[in-house]
């Protein structure tokens, strides 16, 4: 038992001694308990609405009253033209339109039978499944709610239902999962590639001692680190591109947009997650800590706080502030407008804007410390 004692105190002073290692062992479970308690949520919250009232009446009101009341839809405002529907739907500001016909009041009060219509945005499938389901629920119940009014004003019982809905979705109209899943692991994918291999091939470098070697060379830290992270990103873009081009063969995924704009989208998350990868091996002095680094910001984060699996408007609000530091948000939302719903730079260019800015932002924080240690 003494010498069991002896190991085990020699073991935690060198934990001790190690501060990154242990900062990451008590971290990591506080940060799955927040992440998994507050992040992960199947329930879809503040779905963003937009209504085309043809009708302006009273019912019609009723209705939408009906879906903002509910607790999952969030007003954005009324439209009336059909190209201002698809420059919305396009530019992800709404996941779903009302569309309510002219006479709809006018129908209801001679008890005939009228259709409603729901455009929902089917690039997540999982949350347009979800939407379809809630606008079928509130229509069933306000129309239920009129029956009940009929019967009470009249013997006689209506035969058919009041209202109807007529469901469409845009982009994906079997609601096939994979068109869903495919884009979203992409930036999965390419974290593994370009985050992860290259923070632990600089690691490396320190490891074996050859990162001495390269500052005896005639080298600047400038050209030893692209050659050092080059390959990684012409790999991953690579990766990338065929990841697309075998869903398009295998499973049917539509390429509706434009490869120039693809590859830079692509091009530039990349370059964003090459920068972050060396930023951490800026940080790190192990290989272990450096994969555990990343692992915590790139990989987790890309899966759960993107919006690649669990939508960003059913978190509470801080975590959505949080969400706006992961890049692969904005990158999803820019992959899934040019292959899905094949839309103009104009739809998505915010999104561009932020990969790189966070891509500037990244290679400056990695370009100071890498001088620091070359110096």
């Amino acid at each position: 038992m003494r010498k069991t004692l002896a190991v085990a105190l020699k073991e935690l002073r060198q934990i001790l001694r190690d501060r990154r290692s242990l900062l990451i062992l008590l971290f990591v479970p506080a940060f799955f308990l927040l992440l998994y308690g507050y992040a992960l949520n199947f329930d879809i919250r503040n779905v963003k609405l937009a209504v085309q009232d043809k009708d302006r009446s009273t019912k019609s009101r009723e209705l939408v009253s009906s879906f903002v009341n509910s607790g999952y839809f969030s007003l954005v405002g009324y439209i009336d033209s059909p190209a201002e529907i698809d420059r919305l739907v396009d530019q992800g500001r709404v996941r779903a339109i009302l569309s309510i016909p002219a006479g709809f009041e006018r129908d209801l009060s001679v008890r005939k039978p009228v259709t409603v219509q729901v455009i929902i945005d089917g690039d997540n499938a999982n949350t347009a499944s979800t939407v379809m389901g809630y606008s079928r629920t509130l229509i069933g119940e306000y129309s239920s709610a009129q029956l009940e009014g009929f019967m009470r004003a009249s013997a006689s019982r209506p035969a058919i239902p009041v209202i109807g809905i007529e469901p469409r979705i845009w982009y994906n109209p079997q609601l096939r999962s994979t068109l869903f899943l495919v884009p979203g692991l992409i930036p999965y994918t390419s974290m593994i590639t370009a985050v992860v291999s290259t923070a632990l091939s600089v690691v490396r470098e320190k490891e074996r001692g050859t990162m001495q070697q390269g500052r005896m060379a005639p080298l600047s830290p400038l050209p030893y680190i692209v050659g050092k992270t080059m390959p990684y990103l012409v790999i991953s873009f690579v990766s990338a591109i065929l990841v697309i081009l075998s869903a398009m063969l295998l499973f049917d995924l539509p390429m509706r947009g434009s490869w120039l704009l693809l590859c830079g989208a692509i091009g530039l998350f990349l370059i964003g997650a090459q920068a972050q990868g060396l930023l951490i091996s800026t940080i790190a002095e192990t290989q272990q800590v450096a994969f555990q680094v990343a692992l915590l910001s790139s990989l987790l984060p890309t899966m759960i706080l993107s919006g690649f699996i669990f939508p960003i408007t059913s978190m509470p609000t801080v975590v959505q502030w949080i969400t706006h530091i992961v890049p692969a948000r904005y990158f999803l939302v820019a992959l899934r407008a040019i292959v899905l719903k094949g839309a103009g730079i104009t739809a998505f260019w915010q999104d561009m804007v932020a990969l790189a800015i966070f891509a500037t932002v990244a290679l400056g924080l990695a370009s100071l410390r890498l001088r620091r240690e070359w110096a």
